[in-house]
C-alpha cells in the first residue's frame, strides 16, 4: 500500500485540512492496473470530521479492491463553500493523478456520513455549475463523481433538518437564501450521479425524512437510488460494528452491519461494465 497525506488549501481553508490517500500498490504480478476510488468525508456536524468515519470506514473499502481517500475538510468557523471547495480540489488532484496512482478517474465515488454526507452529495448537486469550476481551477467534467455514498446523511434544512450542521456550516451567512441553497433535496438536477443510502428509522439526531427527501427529489428525474432502512439504531453508527465503536462502547448495531456488503454490490452494479 501507499500512503500520502496532502495538505489542501483553497480559499477559506484552516490550517489542518488535509487529504489522506490510500493506494493498492500497483504490481507487475497483479492483472488488475487501476482501481476505482472513494472518496470518503467523514461527519461530525461541520464542526470536526470524525475518527469513527474515517479509517474503519477506508479499511472496509480497500478490502474490497478500491482505493480510499479521506478529506479532512475545514469546519466551524471555516463556512460555505469552504469544505465544498476542499472536496472539488480534492476531485481535480485525484483526475490529475490518476496515471500515476492507477485510479480509475471515471469511478470516483464521493462517500460521507451524517454532515459529510452533505458534503457528498453536494459535489453531486453542484459538480456542473460553473462557479465551482471556476474556482478549482478545472473543467466541471473533472468534478462529476460517478455516484454518491450516502449514509445517514444531513439533507434538508427545512423543519426535519439538524440545525446544528447548518448553523455550524453557514454561521453568518444563515439566511432563507443560503437555507434554500443548501437544502440539497431542492437541488436535485438531470446532472445528480446515482447513489446509494442508509438510515435507521429510529435516527434521533438526523430524522430518517432527510433521506427520504433526497429520494423522492432523485424519484422525479428518475435518477437511481438505492435506499435501505433499518429499522433500529441510533446516529453515527459507522461501520455499525466494534471497528467503529466509540470509547462509550456506542456504535455497535448488528442489525446494521449490512449496510457494506450492500453497498458492495451496488458498487459493483455502478461500474457493472468495468472490472475491478
Amino acid at each position: 500500500m501507499v500512503v500520502y497525506d496532502i495538505p489542501v488549501k483553497v480559499e477559506g481553508s484552516f490550517p489542518g485540512a488535509h487529504l489522506n490517500v490510500y493506494l493498492i500498490e500497483n504490481s507487475d504480478e497483479l492483472w488488475i492496473k487501476e482501481h476505482p476510488l472513494v472518496l470518503l468525508c467523514p461527519g461530525g456536524g461541520y464542526e470536526r470530521t470524525s475518527d469513527r468515519e474515517a479509517d474503519p470506514l477506508a479499511f472496509r473499502f480497500l478490502a474490497m479492491g478500491y482505493h480510499v481517500a479521506i478529506l479532512r475538510y475545514s469546519c466551524a468557523p471555516a463556512v460555505y463553500p469552504t469544505a465544498l471547495l476542499e472536496l472539488a480540489w480534492s476531485m481535480k488532484m485525484l483526475h490529475e493523478k490518476a496515471a500515476e496512482w492507477h485510479v480509475a478517474k471515471d469511478r470516483i465515488v464521493v462517500a460521507g456520513c451524517s454532515a459529510g454526507g452533505h458534503l457528498a452529495a453536494s459535489l453531486g448537486m453542484f459538480w456542473h455549475e460553473e462557479w465551482l469550476a471556476k474556482k478549482t481551477g478545472c473543467r466541471a467534467e473533472d468534478l462529476k463523481p460517478a455516484g454518491m455514498l450516502l449514509c445517514y446523511p444531513v439533507i434538508t434544512s427545512g423543519k426535519l433538518a439538524h440545525r446544528g450542521s447548518f448553523e455550524a456550516l453557514l454561521a453568518g451567512q444563515y439566511t432563507e437564501e443560503m437555507l434554500e441553497r443548501v437544502s440539497l433535496e431542492k437541488q436535485v438536477s438531470e446532472y445528480t450521479p446515482p447513489a446509494f443510502l442508509w438510515h435507521t428509522y429510529t435516527d434521533d439526531c438526523v430524522p430518517v425524512e432527510n433521506s427520504l427527501l433526497l429520494i423522492e427529489a432523485m424519484k422525479r428525474y428518475q435518477i437511481p437510488v438505492e435506499f435501505h432502512m433499518y429499522p433500529t439504531g441510533g446516529h453515527g453508527l459507522s461501520a455499525a460494528d466494534e471497528s467503529s465503536m466509540d470509547m462509550a462502547q456506542y456504535g455497535v448495531q448488528k442489525e446494521c452491519q449490512s449496510w457494506l456488503p450492500l453497498a458492495k454490490n451496488w458498487l459493483e452494479g455502478l461500474f457493472l461494465d468495468k472490472c475491478i
